[in-house]
């Protein structure tokens, strides 16, 4: 089974989005089972499980893992063919976003176009290395950093594009023979803010009492791709 796999046809993306098969799809991620050991678990006829296993199964997204002999009927046992999926842009290709209609290093939307198209480029990638039976070279980077102030985070962003840049400069060959093209993708937003418990009221506040203030953080990434 893989950590993550991308869905790039349309209609195996459909498949994935209905609520019963992507239910069944996180079952199936703990473990192979099959129809009727299903059918328990999410409240459903096993008939019914195995037709939405069969749909599944049309579109690459579960696996046989096994069969065995349950009285006079043989059960297929069935698997999730990765924990995780993502839906690459590719499923809506004809709207999906394309970075190089504006550039805007300041917009958050331009960055996720920017992170739209790594997950297409690099879905893309995955699915012809594996065909190939060869390894795909590449690399992400991924830290948290808390800023005193906006004008710390904009030192930090003006020395990161310098560096970045500088970098760029030193290794980039344009015209060597037999060299590879890479992207670079750096990225810098705000962190999101994890749903925790909510905080039980101050004596004398009430329903009403004060919630805790927080803080705001950034998490920087560079992915090159190939």
């Amino acid at each position: 089974m893989l950590d993550v796999t991308v869905i790039e046809d349309p209609e195996a993306a459909a498949v994935s989005l209905d609520p019963v098969r992507a239910r069944l799809l996180a079952e199936l991620a703990g473990g192979p089972a099959s129809a009727a050991m299903l059918a328990g678990r999410v409240g459903l006829p096993r008939q019914k499980v195995n037709y939405h296993l069969k749909a599944l199964e049309r579109h690459g997204l579960v696996e046989l893992a096994g069969e065995r002999r349950k009285g006079n009927v043989n059960e297929r046992l069935m698997r999730a063919t990765a924990a995780s999926y993502v839906i690459s842009p590719l499923a809506l290709a004809a709207v999906q976003p394309d970075p190089d209609r504006f550039r805007d290093q300041l917009s958050a939307r331009w960055m996720l176009a920017l992170g739209a198209r790594l997950v297409r480029d690099v879905g893309a990638l995955i699915t012809g290395a594996a065909r190939a039976r060869q390894r795909l070279a590449t690399f992400a980077l991924d830290g948290q950093v808390r800023f005193a102030s906006a004008a710390d985070r904009a030192a930090f962003v003006e020395e990161l594009a310098a560096g970045v840049s500088a970098l760029v400069r030193k290794y980039d060959a344009p015209d060597a023979e037999g060299g590879r093209d890479h992207r670079i993708v750096v990225a810098l937003h705000p962190t999101v803010k994890e749903p925790g418990p909510e905080p039980a009221p101050e004596p004398g506040a009430g329903a009403g009492g004060a919630l805790p203030s927080g803080g705001s953080s950034v998490v920087p990434s560079a992915v090159p791709e190939e």
